[in-house]
């Protein structure tokens, strides 16, 4: 099995080092008979992500969609055309834990899954309300069987991606978007909270509708 893990990446010069750190150590636990790769695709950066990038050794692609669908595409596919058989996406705010291949392994392995769709942990709290925090704790369900889609934590077939078209020029909810296919055309998921990934808690969101939209909307509530 060749994975490969894909991350947008729009103006995360502050975030992008400690994602791919993350997404190495990773790729360190696996079996020799696996191989993995990393391409982040850059979007209309204009800070120093490509150079942060650059000096990882990782590969990229750039883009200037400003589209985060269209940006999970293109690197996708990429992937793929390049022998990805398995894709893995995260988030360049975010930091995978060091077993989150080998979690999404055990699945392919025990559950013959075509998508895994994993949980987060919010980074920090320190800075929002407490009824944020009590607001989403009430909301979220860390557990097997959960329902919540994150493009952070989401990786699915080659196969299966291709059939059902794959990600959306969406400019938010692209994943909920590729999920509701994947459901459509009966492939089979796994709703797992042992895939796992730290996601930022900022509310600066890079999508108008995403994660840190919604803590910033409970911030506006409370």
């Amino acid at each position: 099995m060749k994975i490969s893990i894909v991350i947008p990446a729009h103006n995360e010069a502050e975030t992008i080092a400690q994602c791919l750190a993350s997404v190495q150590i990773a790729i360190d636990q696996l079996p020799s008979t696996f191989t993995a790769s990393v391409l982040v695709v850059l979007d209309s950066c204009t800070d120093d992500t490509l150079r942060i990038v650059q000096a990882a050794g990782v590969d990229y692609l750039c883009c200037y969609y400003q589209c985060v669908g269209q940006v999970r595409d293109l690197g996708i596919r990429h992937a793929i055309v390049n022998g990805a058989t398995w894709l893995a996406c995260t988030d360049a705010d975010s930091s995978v834990s060091a077993d989150w291949l080998l979690q999404q392994i055990e699945h392919i392995r025990h559950q013959k899954t075509d998508m895994i769709c994993g949980v987060v942990t919010v980074d920090n709290w320190s800075h929002l309300s407490l009824y944020t925090k009590k607001a989403y704790m009430a909301h979220y369900q860390d557990k097997m069987g959960h329902r919540h889609v994150h493009g952070a934590n989401l990786s699915f077939s080659k196969e299966a991606y291709l059939a059902s078209g794959g990600f959306a020029a969406l400019a938010c909810h692209e994943d909920v978007d590729l999920v509701n296919r994947f459901e459509a055309q009966c492939y089979a998921i796994t709703w797992s909270n042992r895939v796992r990934v730290l996601t930022s808690s900022r509310l600066q969101a890079r999508a108008k509708e995403g994660f840190g939209a919604f803590l910033a909307n409970l911030e506006t509530v409370s």
